[in-house]
């Protein structure tokens, strides 16, 4: 059964989450608030750099915490998923500044 948090509470059907998911999660809804993406409601995508950087730092903490904890993948995905959204962090504050 699945989780009532999952939208599939009382349906056979699942949807399997772990580390790599979450971040990627996470790394996606970075990447809305820092208006390289659309919300998943169609909106125009927006440009929020305060909740950007409190994702991204959230990120991070979990990179902090989960050290030594990850296989390989896991880890250079957080590492590059890190990179990657600093880059457009600092590009979006950039733009917004100009």
């Amino acid at each position: 059964m699945g989780n009532i948090n999952d939208g599939t509470a009382g349906t056979e059907a699942t949807v399997g989450i772990d580390f790599s998911t979450f971040v990627l999660s996470m790394a996606s809804s970075a990447m809305m608030q820092l208006g390289r993406v659309p919300d998943p409601g169609g909106d125009e995508p927006g440009l929020n750099l305060v909740m950007a950087r409190q994702t991204i730092d959230i990120l991070a903490m979990l990179a902090d915490k989960t050290r030594g904890n990850l296989d390989d993948a896991e880890q250079t995905l957080v590492r590059r998923l890190l990179h990657d959204l600093r880059m457009a962090w600092v590009e979006a504050n950039r733009q917004s500044t100009s």
